[in-house]
């Protein structure tokens, strides 16, 4: 009887000592809950500085030149063609590719101003 005892209070011992801290973690974990986040925010404007602000500025830019376009820019399309503007309307324009070859062309599609 006396070693059921005695395995009882170790079991008891063992058992207090697992679950002693397991029990002071979420009393940790609730005061530590905003500085969990900290890495998480600062996760977030690292992306947003490096990567989402600059693709911002660069489609600004795309949709400036875009609107920009007039008769005799020379251009660069999405499909690799070099042309001329011939004439420009509200979505669509032409352009020149080859003497006497005009495309129409969707004007989203021009990627750039050539030289």
């Amino acid at each position: 009887m006396k070693t059921f005892i005695n395995h009882s209070l170790a079991a008891i011992a063992v058992a207090t000592a697992i679950i002693t801290p397991a029990l002071a973690e979420p009393a940790a974990g609730a005061n530590g809950g905003f500085a969990s986040l900290i890495p998480l925010v600062l996760i977030m404007v690292i992306f947003y500085f490096l990567l989402i602000r600059p693709q911002q500025k660069k489609a600004k830019e795309h949709r400036n030149i875009i609107e920009a376009l007039k008769k005799g820019d020379k251009v660069i399309t999405g499909g690799g063609f070099y042309g001329t503007v011939v004439d420009v309307k509200d979505d669509f324009m032409k352009v020149e590719i080859a003497d006497n070859v005009r495309v129409k062309v969707k004007r989203d599609t021009v990627l750039g101003l050539s030289d």
